[in-house]
């Protein structure tokens, strides 16, 4: 789609870890040809170019200490002030708590849509432990909903699949309780600065996509 001259979207996907965000994320950035932005990968990416940000998150992550919020909303500022942001970007992984999310605000970056992906969690544990990663390329699959042609090797360059080991039922209970104490009070507050849209992720990919997509186009004022 041809975005719009006078007005960009600016993204955040909120939902508990296996909801879809990542899959989702893809498909909009490439609609509508804007970057989806990583703070992991910014902040590898600015130690090594070495800017003045980038040296001094590379102190607190050399001494194993958690980079600071005020410093990672500087990255992403930097980050989001490129040519290929001018459209608007997907933030990927921030803001994870209040606090983060208001240190964005007061930086002056205004986001416009925040799209939760609402899936239960025994939706998600059940996902989770049926999804498969390719060891050579990092593609993702999934044995029921997503499965590759033979169910052991990666499709798109024919590696081994294997299963992460933070998918395990345990593991996928506890960073459900990570999100829900940590990540999931950003709902309401964003419900409560009206940029929150609810979507039902409990269903087929193509669905929740067509539904993040009517969500977007809205706020663009363009026809699905």
């Amino acid at each position: 789609m041809r975005m719009s001259e006078e007005k960009t979207v600016k993204l955040i996907f909120l939902g508990a870890p296996g909801a879809g965000k990542g899959t989702q994320a893809e498909l909009t950035a490439e609609k509508y040809k804007i970057p989806t932005i990583s703070t992991g990968a910014i902040l590898r990416e600015a130690i090594a170019a070495g800017t003045e940000l980038g040296k001094t998150a590379a102190g607190y992550v050399e001494s194993g200490a958690l980079v600071p919020d005020d410093l990672i909303v500087g990255l992403v500022s930097e980050r989001i002030s490129r040519p290929d942001c001018k459209n608007g970007f997907i933030l990927d992984g921030f803001p994870r708590t209040i606090a983060q999310a208001k240190a964005l605000d007061e930086s002056g970056t205004e986001i416009s849509v925040v799209i939760d992906i609402d899936v239960p969690d025994g939706k998600i544990i059940d996902r989770m432990a049926g999804r498969r990663v390719c060891a050579s390329c990092g593609a993702t699959f999934h044995v029921v909903h997503n499965p590759t042609g033979d169910g052991i090797h990666c499709d798109r360059c024919g590696g081994e699949l294997t299963r992460r080991r933070d998918d395990g039922p345990e593991i996928v209970r506890q960073r459900l309780r990570t999100y829900h104490s940590e990540t999931e009070p950003l709902v309401g507050y964003y419900e409560a600065k009206g940029t929150l849209r609810r979507i039902d992720g409990d269903g087929k990919v193509e669905d929740i996509t067509a539904a993040v997509f009517e969500v977007v186009d809205d706020y663009l004022g363009s026809e699905t």
